[in-house]
């Protein structure tokens, strides 16, 4: 599984970051997926729910 984040949709409101620091991260006011996530350290479906613009998407792994 891997972390996608629509960097044109995200308005920058943190809400991953606070939700699960572990995995996201903020480059130039714009969510971004840290490379070292472990998927299981947060509740990613939380996290894309929690996502105000739906910019958060957990899509398979395509290696």
């Amino acid at each position: 599984m891997k972390i996608k984040v629509d960097r044109e949709m995200c308005i920058g409101c943190m809400t991953c970051v606070n939700l699960c620091e572990t995995c996201f991260e903020m480059i130039d006011g714009k969510s971004s997926p840290k490379k070292d996530c472990q998927l299981s350290d947060c509740n990613l479906q939380e996290v894309v729910g929690s996502c105000p613009v739906g910019a958060i998407e957990i899509k398979e792994d395509s290696n």
